[in-house]
């Protein structure tokens, strides 16, 4: 069975060979040793308590329980940009009239933004390409909504999510070329290299502070803007059905949407339910498949299971019970695994 878990040291050398299958484009995964052990550190603090909020983020892996190897991440950044500015470019529009010439022209521009200070950040989603079948990819993602239910006080109020703009096989991104090599000075690889081990300093000394016309840009770069990478289409399709919108917020680096939504408002942690488990119980004859999750802070655990949320408790097996590390009459919260998941 698949199981998410809170992230270990002992994780390091399998989450290395994960970055060094990201292609490049995934800031927060680099293949950097000392980054990601330092990640791995932050995240256990967080746990134990001893960080301050601006520097609190949550890293969960995906384990196969068969072979115990951790073949996906994801993350919850608490609320960013309080310690490191958070930087993105808002899309708006500027207006340019002439009530004698009879000339009114709307040009769309790009307005580097703080606007998202503040908001917690689901970051950090990648899963191994030999596990991308079945639901594997929807238990990773969503898995952070029932801890973010379960634990509702450690959050804010919006919640954020950056998806990988489009880039090319070769690792060429059109927006970059046209927008951050200008200011940048240096590959994209190396811009994005530096951003994930956390050398941001460059950003606000380098990039512009006034609004840039879209126009300006070359065809492909405005083509590309809000637009995401194929392999991340699918986790955008999954943050959309629980409540996220694009509000024309993109990455100033390959031009990738930011998808918001208030956390209170997201599908899976304002429809989830608590409800005591029931070990060795007779199960519903056809449940839906469910995300069903511990209330355990220091040991979450989440896996997805055919069980029926409606009931006055959650029938559960004793394997299934030992995989989620509770006990007759514990708490476990569960929701269905999408909105259109009905039991027959």
């Amino acid at each position: 069975m698949m199981v998410i878990r809170p992230v270990e040291r002992d994780d390091l050398a399998q989450l290395m060979a994960l970055a060094g299958k990201t292609g490049g484009g995934l800031t927060s995964l680099p293949a950097d040793s000392a980054t990601l052990s330092a990640r791995i550190d932050r995240s256990i603090l967080t746990w134990q308590g001893v960080l301050p909020r601006a520097e609190q983020g949550y890293v969960f892996v995906l384990e196969d329980g068969e072979t115990q190897q951790a073949v996906g991440i994801c993350a919850i950044e608490v609320a960013v940009g309080l310690q490191d500015p958070w930087y993105n470019f808002r899309v708006g529009t500027q207006v340019h009239a002439s009530k004698e010439l009879n000339v009114y022209n709307m040009l769309p521009t790009l307005s580097l933004s703080n606007d998202h200070t503040g908001s917690s950040e689901l970051c950090t989603l990648f899963l191994d390409p030999d596990y991308r079948h079945g639901k594997n990819g929807y238990l990773l993602s969503k898995s952070r909504f029932l801890f973010m239910a379960a634990f509702r006080d450690r959050f804010m109020q919006k919640v954020v999510a950056e998806m990988r703009g489009w880039i090319d096989e070769q690792g060429h991104s059109p927006f970059w070329e046209s927008v951050g090599s200008r200011f940048f000075s240096m590959s994209f690889s190396a811009a994005d290299y530096l951003c994930g081990t956390g050398q941001k300093s460059f950003i606000a000394e380098l990039m512009p502070k006034h609004p840039l016309y879209i126009d300006y840009l070359s065809p492909d770069a405005q083509e590309v803007i809000g637009k995401t990478h194929p392999q991340t289409s699918p986790a955008r399709a999954v943050l959309e059905a629980e409540g996220f919108r694009y509000l024309n917020y993109v990455d100033i680096f390959d031009g990738g949407p930011t998808l918001e939504c208030d956390i209170d408002r997201v599908r899976a942690i304002r429809k989830s339910r608590v409800l005591p488990a029931s070990i060795g119980a007779e199960q519903d004859s056809n449940p839906p498949l469910c995300l069903v999750g511990n209330e355990r802070y220091d040991d979450f655990r989440v896996v997805l299971l055919n069980v029926d949320p409606q009931g006055e408790s959650l029938a559960i097996t004793p394997e299934q019970a030992k995989i989620l590390r509770c006990g007759q009459g514990d708490r476990l919260r569960v929701v269905t695994l999408s909105g259109s998941e009905k039991k027959a």
